[in-house]
């Protein structure tokens, strides 16, 4: 793999000048404004016949400006200056017009388009020329490179409780305060990549190049990074170069005329279950599209990394399908693994960490393909982190399936600790992924109908209720303190938002009802929300403090079966949680790690999921001091009562 890689590397520099020349044709491809006032244009079209430009620069005349065809299938086209102006204003629209082999004539949007809008009124996108007699300037420096990251999962257009698409202006100045004050150090955003159909999540994209005009314009979205960069937040983007839509009129499908062009042609080039195209990865200006496309969001809108979406989907040829993963080393090396994909990844984060350093990379991977968060020069795939994606399916598979006093803390802890020694991951109860309409949240599961009536603190506390408070909060300290070595949560689900997440189409009758997110609820000094909100916030606040994220591994002293009790020691803090279902304990010893003590370590209470402020039943004293003892426990020397 290294080889391979290897050779794409030598490739580069040999026949393109080097990665930083090759990465940055995103500023000559398309159609870019030049300093003299001209318009210099190009594109990649190996199956077309002839190709043009049209749009409302020339009164959409479809062969007045033909581009000039040059090797391996690339197009150049330039358009002088008019008195020292551009001849293609900004707002203009415009079309590349492609003349296919059997002679029709095709009306595409550039892959390359840097914005793209749909009129209410019509069904398709507009490729608006974006050029601003004045950009956006960023004011604020990126934060510096973060040990561990807790990050908020976040989707820009149901950033609101009113039932709408909102902006990036609202996510601005009414969530990004949210974020800060919740104790999250990052924010991935999803669904930013224009995409032409919303309920898609943005998992089904168009324009690679285009942020989402549904939201706002590609400067309100600088200045929504720089205003998080201001206050010391980390912006990631939820990258999708697993597949792109099948959409041919807004998309890169048939973009020249032919079923391949920048995908496989045939059965390779078609996501069985996706329904969307996949990526000639050994292809060397599809290396070119992917490589400058990421090299764009950094440097144009400054995002500080990545998330790589369906990465499982790229690493092998059955793309997952139909696939289990026991960790045999023989389900990871073979003729099954699409090495092209593999060194597209492995030259991504070679890119990224060579020009921009300071950059994050996240895998999407639930295969667990060793070595893919170990450096590039390793062999590994060059990943920061990965995805503990057993964890969330693990707490589904308990709550859905055990009762309370079958729940098997061996299990648990095995799930939150069976990880590659340096290999870091990012743990996690629940992601968009389990907020979803078909789906249920933690919360939901915990605490279903009885959401809807008995979440007021006007009313008795049931023990439905009860249960779902205390163990959403458990939940998410023992995933958060002992499953990685960061943490992320899905926006709204800290508090247990209630419902699901569903779009407006068809089938809802084109509803905005379920796609938003009810922050209000934690506002309400009636309603319980806000003592899941106050935990998860303190819980982050804790971790800024002690940071056992970017700690060595958890030392876990006790998995008792029939107490239900688990106690681990991390960052110098001892976490203790009791599952059992209406056991409470009185003088019970744990484990302490130090194996000499010449003086007594005093211990107090930092963070107690049956505080009052959390919904809890404040059954400790927090005053209470504990000590340390030369009292053997648990084959360890020292212990403490508790």
């Amino acid at each position: 793999r290294y080889s391979l890689f290897y050779n794409h590397l030598k490739n580069i520099e040999e026949s393109e000048g080097g990665l930083d020349k090759f990465t940055k044709s995103y500023k000559t491809f398309g159609v870019n404004q030049l300093a003299d006032g001209g318009i210099y244009c190009k594109e990649w079209a190996p199956g077309a016949e002839a190709v043009f430009l049209a749009g409302d620069f020339n009164g959409w005349n479809p062969f007045s400006h033909p581009y000039k065809k040059l090797e391996y299938g690339k197009w150049e086209l330039f358009i002088p200056p008019e008195d020292g102006c551009s001849p293609v204003p900004h707002g203009s629209k415009l079309k590349v017009v492609i003349r296919a082999q059997n002679g029709a004539l095709l009306y595409r949007i550039s892959p390359w388009a840097r914005y793209v809008v749909r009129d209410e009124d019509k069904v398709n996108y507009d490729w608006v020329h974006w050029n601003p007699p004045q950009s956006y300037i960023h004011k604020n420096p990126s934060p510096k490179r973060l040990k561990s990251l807790r990050i908020y999962e976040s989707h820009v257009g149901i950033a609101s409780p009113e039932g709408k698409v909102a902006s990036y202006k609202n996510f601005t100045y009414n969530v990004l305060p949210r974020i800060k004050d919740l104790g999250y150090n990052c924010v991935q955003l999803m669904a930013i990549m224009e995409h032409a159909y919303y309920a898609s999540f943005g998992y089904q994209v168009t324009s690679f190049f285009a942020a989402s005009s549904r939201y706002g314009t590609p400067d309100d979205l600088k200045e929504m990074i720089d205003v998080a960069h201001s206050m010391g937040i980390t912006v990631l983007l939820d990258v999708v170069h697993s597949h792109a839509s099948k959409n041919s009129e807004d998309g890169l499908n048939q973009f020249d005329g032919t079923d391949s062009c920048f995908f496989h042609s045939g059965y390779r080039g078609n996501h069985q279950l996706w329904d969307s195209r996949l990526f000639d990865y050994a292809n060397w200006e599809v290396l070119r599209f992917l490589l400058s496309n990421l090299r764009m969001w950094i440097e144009d809108y400054r995002f500080d990394g990545f998330r790589f979406d369906g990465v499982t989907s790229m690493l092998y040829h059955h793309h997952g399908i139909g696939t289990g993963f026991s960790g045999d080393y023989n389900e990871y090396f073979g003729l099954h693994v699409d090495e092209d994909a593999l060194c597209y990844l492995m030259l991504a984060n070679h890119m990224i960490n060579s020009l921009h350093p300071e950059c994050i990379t996240i895998a999407e991977d639930v295969s667990g393909m060793p070595a893919l968060c170990r450096p590039v020069e390793e062999g590994g795939g060059g990943f920061d982190y990965r995805l503990a994606m057993a964890i969330p399916d693990k707490w589904i598979q308990i709550i859905k399936e055990l009762k309370d006093e079958d729940w098997n803390m061996g299990n648990i802890v095995h799930t939150l600790t069976n990880r590659r020694y340096e290999e870091k991951y990012i743990a996690y109860a629940e992601s968009h992924d389990q907020a979803l309409v078909g789906d249920k949240t933690l919360a939901f599961r915990l605490m279903d109908a009885e959401m809807y009536t008995n979440m007021s603190v006007l009313m008795p506390l049931t023990p439905v209720i009860d249960r779902g408070i205390q163990l959403h909060k458990m939940i998410r300290l023992i995933t958060h303190a002992l499953g990685g070595e960061s943490y992320l949560n899905f926006m709204g689900n800290e508090f247990g938002h209630p419902e699901w997440l569903d779009f407006p189409r068809i089938g809802n009758n084109e509803s905005y009802h379920y796609a938003r997110r009810q922050f209000n609820l934690t506002e309400d000094d009636l309603l319980r929300y806000k003592f899941l909100n106050a935990f998860d916030r303190d819980m982050n606040r804790l971790e800024e403090r002690f940071g056992w994220l970017a700690s060595p591994q958890a030392y876990v002293s006790e998995k008792h079966e029939s107490n239900k009790v688990i106690a681990f020691e991390r960052a110098g803090l001892i976490f203790i949680f009791n599952f059992h279902p209406y056991q409470s304990y009185v003088d019970y010893r744990v484990v302490i790690w130090h194996s000499s003590l010449t003086v007594a370590f005093k211990y107090k209470i930092l963070l107690d999921s049956d505080a009052g402020e959390y919904g809890g039943h404040q059954r400790l004293d927090h005053n209470t001091e504990y000590f340390s003892e030369e009292y053997p426990h648990n084959y360890r020397p020292n212990s403490i009562m508790v």
